[in-house]
């Protein structure tokens, strides 16, 4: 079976548009039942920096939901972000930014009872390049809560604490060749680039691969396969990230020409200063020289003095007897 490759943003936002499929995909990342998901602002378009020729639109692509969690006594709502496709050099303060604006965001608490409640923050990364934390497909990343005098693990929830703290999931699309150890890494195998064929928006999978309760995944993927509308946006998606790619190329080889610059014109300055300090320690030399022969010569003259002073002091006792 041929599905569209849910790397590309607009295929992963078209599979996550189904609300259904989206619950199974953030429940089974999460490992929580979710009870309720709704969908939050999706888009936000900001403008590259102009490095050469017209400035294209980037769309950072953010799936933020509000999600209501099955608890054993109970249940919770959180904020979900899923964050896409981070594979460019400014990704981790962008993450850090848009987390800050989500913990300040006045929008997302609860009102019961007239106590106002933060709601936790549940964030979702998926990689194009790994940590060089290999062999690991997926990590989870959650406070922890210790009695500092004993070590001893808090198990006990606490809105204080969960309102000040994230968890986080990385999903890392590098590792998941071939891993299908549990059900969430069969379920992630969907994002497996091992399996893209010759057109890199293609993925070929077994849906026989895939238990009953993700095939509706599957299928989603198939039906963005055979969108012409979604093909003629995986294109753009291709161009708009080749030019980012050849703009920090350009940028890369003017950067390294400067600093070849730089380095040749310090070679040159340290020729010159070589230059310098020899003809000065000639200099030096020549002058320690002259002060030896000026000391030989003063020496000379103060043993020629001490000779005529014996001298006159020999005409004087002579002439005195």
């Amino acid at each position: 079976m041929q599905i569209a490759n849910p790397i590309y943003d607009v295929v992963f936002k078209y599979m996550m548009e189904d609300n259904a499929v989206a619950k199974i995909v953030v429940s089974s990342i999460i490992g929580e039942e979710i009870l309720e998901l709704e969908p939050k602002p999706q888009e936000h378009t900001r403008e590259k920096e102009k490095i050469k020729g017209e400035i294209p639109n980037l769309t950072v692509y953010r799936l933020d939901f509000s999600a209501k969690i099955k608890l054993p006594d109970g249940e919770k709502k959180v904020i979900v972000i899923e964050m896409q496709k981070a594979e460019l050099p400014t990704d981790i303060m962008r993450f850090r930014r848009y987390l800050g604006e989500q913990y300040i965001d006045s929008e997302n608490r609860i009102t019961d009872n007239e106590e106002i409640e933060a709601m936790q923050i549940y964030a979702i990364y998926f990689l194009g390049k790994d940590l060089g934390i290999y062999d690991t497909p997926v990590l989870s990343v959650s406070p922890e809560v210790k009695d500092v005098s004993t070590g001893e693990i808090i198990g006990e929830k606490n809105k204080f604490i969960e309102g000040l703290n994230h968890k986080s999931w990385i999903v890392q699309i590098s590792c998941l060749k071939a891993r299908r150890r549990n059900e969430l890494e069969q379920l992630l195998s969907v994002f497996d680039q091992s399996n893209r064929t010759s057109d890199h928006h293609i993925l070929n999978v077994r849906e026989e691969d895939f238990s009953e309760k993700f095939r509706p995944i599957v299928r989603r993927l198939k039906g963005a396969a055979s969108s012409s509308t979604v093909k003629k946006q995986m294109k753009e998606e291709d161009e708009i990230f080749k030019y980012l790619r050849d703009a920090a190329r350009v940028e890369a080889n003017k950067m390294l020409k400067e600093k070849e610059k730089t380095i040749e014109e310090n070679k040159k300055t340290i020729e010159e200063n070589k230059k310098a300090l020899a003809e000065n320690k000639k200099t030096i030399e020549e002058k320690d020289k002259s002060l030896a022969e000026n000391k030989k010569t003063i020496e000379e003259n103060k043993k020629t003095i001490e000779e005529k002073d014996r001298e006159i002091a020999e005409l004087k006792r002579q002439l005195n007897l």
